[in-house]
């Protein structure tokens, strides 16, 4: 395997020929209240149905059917708030993809929802179990202004060698992942979504290189130079959205689900 700018990384196949790898690219939805909103910053309280870009209606069904995604994040942020829940809905638009990573605020393995296509998440800042007890689906790293956004008890789920659990970081979190046995990981930047804040490529490469699992990155790609970014540090999946209303990605892209 080899690494090479702006061509992400690359795998030499029997015939001494590059394969060069994609990176798949998920659209995302924040679900509240039965519609898709957009979100901003984190500040879930001011989160409003998403009713400009791409899409006359922000009725989920009738989204998806618009957007066309081949892959689908969904934030049930009811349910991670304890005001509702989004289960039956999310299962129908699971039918709607060929992949669904979906964070319901699961906080224990037994809450994983099972169903076609359906790939669970479970983040930090739910999270109320040890991570080796999860068998399976996706650790999401959720970030707020640099820090972990996890439960007062999330100390409690760490390693036992971890000797300041109040100290630690992102970089940290997925070191932690990678003796667990989650299929992979998802770097959340809370604090960037839809701002279109833009990749930092120095901190995406710090944290790949943290990462030996599966790892999507989410919250603030700002454009298909951002992807590049990402790609090129050798992240395995973005999540969008912003950026595709405005244009800066484009809609063929979340259609076709990779970037190269």
């Amino acid at each position: 395997m080899v690494f090479t700018p702006n061509k992400g990384i690359q795998f030499i196949d029997s015939y001494g020929i590059y394969v060069v790898t994609r990176m798949d690219v998920v659209l995302a939805v924040d679900l509240k209240g039965g519609y898709v909103v957009h979100g901003s910053c984190g500040n879930r309280a001011n989160y409003l149905p998403l009713n400009w870009g791409l899409s006359p209606s922000a009725e989920p069904s009738a989204y998806l059917s618009v957007m066309e995604p081949k892959y689908l994040y969904a934030a049930d942020l009811d349910r991670i708030e304890f005001s509702g829940d989004h289960t039956k809905l999310i299962l129908r638009l699971a039918d709607f993809v060929d992949g669904l990573w979906v964070d319901r605020g699961c906080s224990i393995p037994e809450e994983y929802l099972c169903g076609r296509n359906i790939h669970n998440i479970v983040g930090t800042e739910t999270i109320d179990a040890p991570m080796d007890e999860f068998m399976g689906g996706f650790l999401s790293v959720d970030v707020k202004d640099g820090h972990v956004v996890a439960r007062q008890n999330f100390s409690q789920l760490l390693p036992s060698e971890i000797s300041d659990p109040s100290g630690v970081s992102p970089e940290d979190v997925l070191r932690l992942s990678n003796d667990t046995n989650f299929a992979g990981c998802v770097l959340l930047n809370i604090s960037s979504v839809g701002t279109s804040s833009g990749i930092d490529a120095a901190v995406a490469e710090s944290l790949r290189s943290c990462c030996e699992k599966t790892l999507f990155y989410g919250g603030g790609v700002r454009s298909t130079e951002d992807l590049a970014t990402l790609a090129d540090a050798g992240f395995d999946g973005a999540i969008v959205s912003t950026a595709v209303h405005k244009g800066t990605v484009p809609l063929k892209i979340i259609q076709e689900g990779s970037f190269c």
